[in-house]
């Protein structure tokens, strides 16, 4: 991740530009109802689990203290993983968690964090705090815990700073069966036979922080690490190659035109910002509506940068078989008074889970190509699902919509017309309504829906070609306030709920949304 003040500042000047074709004598979601149908009968592609992967960097206290804490804690820890936040996310069924970069990626040599952490050497975070790194959270402890959530593992080699040797050696070192000295080496700390790497990364944000490099440059990077990042038989990674950001589409046609056959997928970054500049971006509680609707009208854009990127893929590659990994997004910031700016710590809202909302509901409909994300970050940065203070723990109100949506993971597609009216508040306009449907493997039907609207509950009716619904049941996460959150004084503010609005009839499911919520329905 990068600050990118004078780029985005315009890419978000347009995005409110763009919106100001509604005025207030729009149409408003107390006009009229919304109306979808749900294609039952048209099933579309798998919606890949890995969209709901996390992001653990080195960056604050996303690792120490977030994680990691050590044996000795006072903290209850399982060999040095705090056991109240491992709980927490085997609860959500995390699929991959992506480390350990970020930008600290690319500063990182794998060699200082193997081996008896006593002799470890201390480094120094230059992207985030300037501040020591202990280096005790090293190769052996993330794959030790990705292990104890039931997670997938996604390492993003060092192609800044290192070289291809290190990146080669690094995977050897992660995947080999053979006698070799590393392998040896790998024996003595502790872990004998190789580990399971399901997506490696040739850098991170190669044109910004990950090196500066021209796209020309990174092609021919990627192309020559990629080379030598040798596995065997059936042990090789994802490969996955550093893409652009926002509305630059430049890197994916570069990557998909020039990449080669080692291209697995090609990454994307897109932060959600409620200002339209980075150095005044708005708070993350005590906003009012117009932040409200204007952070939700720039995450929308997420729809434009999706389809713009994967129309090229389907150029190059129609087969699909390049992914679109969208392995850093979400919500960003102004840092709270009186933090370390560096350390990204920022409270999470009911409006962060209604952004998480809309963007599965965006990613569901381009399960096709986007088989990635990795939300930014897991514990303590940015919008995290955990926040943590000494040995207490709080759970954000993006942690219960990801634990509401789990039933969407690996299932299939279901597409989905839908008619809403809009909200509209002064220049900025966004629909009311936001939905996305599936089939699971058992038969059932699940369906997502969010409010957009702050202030007014909205009617809603969806037809099921395809399906006769006999039983809908589900949950609800809304609040009264626009920044609800939840604190460690009052841990339970913002809780999902059971929804009984729902009722079928006909064949057809009726309800009423309320105002700024998030519901998913389960439909047999």
């Amino acid at each position: 991740m990068e600050i990118m003040e004078s780029s985005l500042g315009l890419i978000v000047r347009g995005c409110v530009a763009a919106l100001a074709f509604a005025t207030l004598t729009g149409a408003s979601a107390a006009d009229s109802p919304a109306t979808a149908t749900i294609h039952a009968d048209q099933p579309g592609a798998k919606i890949d689990r890995h969209i709901y992967g996390q992001f653990a960097e080195h960056l604050g206290r996303g690792i120490e203290e977030g994680v990691w804490v050590g044996e000795d804690s006072k903290i209850p820890n399982v060999r040095g993983f705090r056991n109240d936040v491992v709980a927490a996310l085997r609860e959500l069924h995390v699929p991959v968690v992506r480390w350990p970069g970020g930008c600290f990626a690319d500063e990182y040599h794998w060699r200082d964090g193997i081996g008896p952490r006593a002799t470890r050497p201390v480094t120094l975070n230059t992207n985030w705090g300037g501040v020591p790194e202990s280096n005790a959270f090293g190769t052996h402890e993330f794959l030790d815990f990705v292990q104890l959530i039931g997670a997938d593992a996604y390492i993003n080699g060092n192609a800044g700073t290192g070289s291809p040797r290190e990146m080669a050696e690094w995977l050897h070192y992660l995947t080999s069966d053979k006698p070799t000295a590393l392998t040896a080496e790998r024996a003595r700390n502790g872990h004998p036979g190789p580990w399971k790497i399901a997506y490696f990364a040739v850098g991170n944000e190669t044109w910004g922080c990950g090196g500066n490099m021209t796209l020309d440059h990174y092609v021919d990077v990627f192309r020559q690490y990629a080379t030598f990042l040798k596995t065997p038989l059936g042990a090789r990674p994802e490969i996955i190659a550093s893409g652009g950001h926002d509305e630059d589409t430049s890197w994916t046609e570069g990557l998909l035109a020039r990449g080669g056959a080692d291209l697995g997928a090609v990454s994307f970054h897109y932060y959600t910002i409620p200002g339209e500049l980075w150095r005044n971006k708005g708070p993350a509680i005590g906003f009012g509506a117009e932040q409200w609707v204007s952070t939700l009208a720039h995450t929308l854009r997420m729809e434009d940068f999706i389809h713009a990127n994967t129309a090229i893929m389907d150029k190059y590659d129609p087969q699909k078989k390049v992914a679109f990994a969208v392995d850093e997004w979400g919500t960003w910031y102004d840092p709270e008074t009186g933090r370390e700016p560096g350390f990204l710590y920022q409270q999470n809202t009911l409006r962060d889970a209604v952004v998480a909302a809309i963007n599965f509901n965006l990613f569901h409909q381009h399960a096709d190509r986007v088989r990635m994300a990795n939300i930014a970050q897991m514990v303590n940065v940015l919008q995290a699902m955990v926040l943590t203070r000494g040995p207490q723990m709080v759970l954000t109100p993006t942690y219960h919509v990801f634990r509401m949506f789990r039933p969407f993971q690996d299932a299939t597609f279901l597409p989905t017309d839908l008619q809403t009216p809009r909200y509209t508040l002064g220049n900025t306009s966004v629909p009311a309504i936001s939905v996305s449907a599936a089939r699971t493997a058992a038969g059932a039907i699940v369906i997502a829906l969010v409010n957009l609207d702050p202030g007014k509950a909205m009617p809603i009716s969806l037809s099921l070609p395809g399906a006769t619904p006999r039983t809908v049941k589900g949950e609800i996460l809304t609040a009264s306030a626009l920044d609800a959150h939840n604190t460690f004084d009052n841990p339970d503010a913002v809780l999902p709920a059971r929804f009984t609005g729902a009722s079928i009839k006909s064949g057809k499911l009726s309800l009423t949304l309320p105002a700024k919520s998030v519901a998913v329905l389960n439909v047999e």
